[in-house]
């Protein structure tokens, strides 16, 4: 009957969240609303791949369209039982994502929003998260398959309505031709994982304890005191009542002095303990959340870890990562570049990286049609060195330094809508200086300022803005009458559809390189995405061919009034190949 039906929303029930360690307990199947199957499998490993084998032809048939919500984890997991799904997708959580980006993307959420329906909840089958949690495994399959079957049946109607709403709202190309059609390449790099080269790894760990201990000894010295150096309420004190680094210092509501790191950021100059004490939270977050973290993080039977990449998190479009989170590993400085030398290619294989070269402002040029901007990317030339000749000026060959760096951090927050208070800060120049810089910019750039003004004047007629692509980021606050609020949807106003359709171009050339790799029958596999970076592991008499793919596929993903350019590298690790 499966095999029978046009399209099927189907549903895999098992013994845990993470779909590399968790093993199948259920499947359940729906294709008419109000009606669902169950199908209890094996706790027995050989007699499990023997029924899931059973369904085998109804999951690799082409023609089947495949719904379900979250459909990535079912399909990693039956990945395990040797079943490869195919066909096309239509994945609930992710078209609810597109219509709804800034909320939640839960089946009882929209059960309850679309529905008007309460669904059983996990929790009342298994118990509270903890350690007392049961196992799926553990519930009477009776009650198993009326909770699956019920999740299957409401994904399928929940699929109706959505369905109709991605039409009335001119998503279909993102979402069937995108959206859905990545997920396949995810769970495909999440299966594949990354090596790490664990040597490295507890070296690195050893060096960055020691130098954080350092660190705190020079801040205690500083200070002129002994006190505990990770306590905010402790660092406020030394800083505002002990050295009186600035006169009314903001407090919070408890009463206690503010100094996350965007505040110390403000005063960043006024004194070098500030520096060091910046320092010494980015060596402990560095050493916490990656160093010492991704040891615990390596799957047992493949020896890698295995990433989660997120389709519906950020409100841009772009991917998330979790678990370990690799889209924010930090690169500018020298500690986050040691981070990647310890991720390494497989055996026998290279790490290739190739990412896109300033694709934001190629997308901003595109965008505003800006007539000196387009000229200089289409010379070739390097834009920022161009944007500080032109602001500044000067012939291209007498751009110094600190002109280049200035246009740089012009070009990138100009973009994000920086303001002359932003722009002093960043660049510790005065703030007559930084309006100089902009008013300059703008000037050198008029169609620029045209663009933002107008993506302003869009987003508060019709509440939203939109990528080339057509996604659409909802800006409810842009008519606030709250300078402050309303100044954060209007940087967003500007930014969203230049960051969204960056992600969109990434996204293209993803779905690309991968059928590509798999139609041209190379063993060569994409295993991370940081942005505008893919990064790939490579066998070296394969390396040309991917070579080739992979800029053909990410310079020619969207076409645009001036090209993309992309950037390739290799090595033994990603250090070396970006």
């Amino acid at each position: 009957r499966l095999n029978g039906q046009p399209s099927v929303c189907f549903d895999t029930e098992t013994t845990g969240t993470d779909p590399l360690l968790s093993e199948l307990v259920g499947l359940s199947f729906a294709f008419r609303e109000g009606e669902a199957w169950y199908v209890p499998i094996a706790a027995d490993r050989e007699e499990a791949f023997r029924q899931a084998t059973l369904f085998k032809p109804f999951f690799e048939n082409e023609n089947i369209v495949k719904i379900g919500q979250n459909l990535k984890y079912d399909i990693l997991v039956l990945r395990k039982y040797g079943i490869q799904v195919q066909g096309n997708l239509f994945d609930t959580m992710i078209a609810h994502y597109l219509l709804n980006p800034e909320i939640r993307h839960g089946m009882d959420y929209m059960a309850e929003t679309y529905l008007q329906y309460r669904t059983v909840h996990i929790d009342e089958l298994i118990g509270p998260r903890g350690k007392n949690q049961k196992s799926m495994r553990d519930v009477e399959p009776e009650i198993v398959a009326d909770y699956a079957a019920e999740d299957a049946d409401i994904t399928l109607k929940l699929k109706n309505i959505l369905e109709r709403e991605i039409r009335d709202n001119h998503l279909e190309k993102l979402f069937y031709d995108i959206e859905c059609p990545l997920i396949y390449v995810l769970a495909d790099m999440e299966w594949t994982g990354v090596r790490l080269d664990l040597e490295a790894l507890e070296e690195l760990s050893v060096e960055f304890t020691a130098e954080l201990r350092q660190i705190e000894k020079e801040i205690t010295q500083m200070a002129g005191v002994d006190f505990n150096v990770n306590s905010p309420k402790q660092i406020g004190e030394i800083l505002f009542d002990k050295l009186k680094i600035v006169d009314n210092a903001k407090k919070t509501k408890t009463g206690q002095y503010k100094t996350s790191e965007e505040e110390l950021e403000k005063i960043r100059s006024r004194h070098p303990i500030i520096e060091k004490i910046l320092e010494q939270r980015g060596l402990k977050k560095l050493l916490g959340t990656y160093v010492d973290a991704f040891p615990l993080l390596i799957n047992p039977h493949s020896g890698k870890i295995h990433t989660s990449f997120n389709q519906t998190v950020a409100a841009t479009g772009r991917l998330s990562s979790t678990n370990p989170n690799l889209q924010n590993i930090p690169i500018r400085d020298e500690r986050g570049k040691e981070m990647r030398k310890v991720f390494i290619a497989d055996e026998g294989c290279l790490f290739v990286s190739s990412d896109y070269s300033q694709i934001e402002l190629r997308i901003m040029a595109h965008l505003s049609g800006d007539h000196n901007m387009m000229e200089a990317f289409r010379k070739g030339q390097d834009i920022h060195a161009a944007t500080a000749a032109k602001i500044y000026k000067v012939p291209l060959g007498e751009v110094t330094g600190d002109m280049r760096r200035k246009a740089k951090t012009a070009n990138f927050g100009i973009i994000y809508g920086i303001t002359p208070f932003g722009l002093s800060e960043r660049l510790a120049i005065s703030r007559t200086e930084a309006k100089e810089l902009i008013d300059g910019y703008f000037s050198t750039f008029p169609q620029v300022k045209q663009y933002m003004d107008e993506s302003i004047a869009h987003a508060r007629e019709k509440g939203f803005v939109e990528t080339l692509l057509g996604r659409k980021r909802y800006l409810a606050d842009i008519n606030s009458r709250n300078a402050t609020v309303r100044g954060y949807a209007e940087r967003n106003a500007i930014n969203a559809p230049i960051q969204g359709s960056a992600a969109d171009i990434i996204k293209i050339a993803m779905i690309r390189i991968f059928r590509r790799l798999r139609e041209e029958g190379l063993r060569s596999r994409m295993i991370l995405q940081v942005h505008d970076e893919l990064n790939f592991n490579v066998f070296p008499d394969e390396l040309e061919k991917v070579k080739e793919i992979v800029m053909t596929e990410m310079e020619n993903a969207l076409p645009l009034n001036i090209p993309l350019k992309t950037d390739v590298g290799v090595g033994q690790n990603w250090l070396v190949a970006h």
